[in-house]
């Protein structure tokens, strides 16, 4: 079974109702203008609510629906991360920290929006930016199973860093990911890029993991 089969069988739980047709309308049009910037009117009459404070009403407020865009995305990624994990243990894997940040990471090349776009990424990225938290794997929230056994295993792989200086990793190396996620795959009509989308992700992956182990000078190292 493919990873685009099983997100889409872990999505057939959630239901086709009004929170989740907000969800991904509030996903793609806080992508396209910006978390603070997005209209909360516009998220609820794209997803086909005459009352114009739906958004309020389902998810209490814009906070609310960020939230929820997270955990329902997260979710969905919790199958492939299982099996990730199932095969990196059978393969003795589980300190091998490329295969802990391919598990942590991408299962989101399967998330794509209606037009084929990966806006989930971009909302990710001014999620990740907004976060000001020092503990390691701390993204707002309790992390669904899967997810949080594979950050412990990654802290666990990283215990010779202070803690904030591994999250602060963590957050970056997230978002380089992203970003050649984003920029890769715009359906947008341009330029085809030069580099194979395969090769840059690879390239991507090796410096994710150069940048998140390279250990400490010794003039840097604080009380973590």
């Amino acid at each position: 079974m493919s990873d685009k089969q099983t997100i889409a069988g872990a999505d057939a739980g959630v239901g086709n109702g009004v929170k989740k047709r907000m969800i991904l309308v509030g996903e793609v049009l806080l992508a396209e203008h910006g978390i603070n910037g997005a209209s909360m009117r516009e998220i609820a009459l794209k997803a086909g609510q005459r009352n114009h404070n739906g958004v309020q009403y389902h998810f209490g407020s814009r906070e609310g629906l960020i939230r929820a865009i997270f955990d329902y995305r997260m979710e969905q990624m919790e199958p492939a991360r299982c099996r990730m994990l199932q095969e990196a243990e059978a393969k003795g894997l589980l300190m091998d920290a490329r295969a802990l940040l391919d598990i942590i990471m991408l299962p989101q090349l399967d998330l794509e929006d209606a037009e084929g776009n990966h806006s989930y990424a971009s909302f990710l990225s001014q999620y990740l930016l907004r976060n000001r938290s020092t503990k390691f794997g701390d993204f707002g929230g309790e992390s669904p199973t899967y997810l949080a056994r594979t950050l412990d295993l990654l802290r666990q792989r990283i215990s010779y860093l202070p803690t904030p200086v591994a999250q602060r990793r963590l957050v970056n190396g997230c978002l380089m990911f992203l970003n050649i996620l984003v920029s890769h795959h715009r359906n947008d009509g341009g330029d085809v890029p030069e580099e194979s989308f395969a090769l840059a992700l690879e390239d991507t992956m090796e410096m994710i993991v150069a940048g998140i182990c390279m250990p400490l000078r010794a003039s840097h190292r604080v009380d973590g």
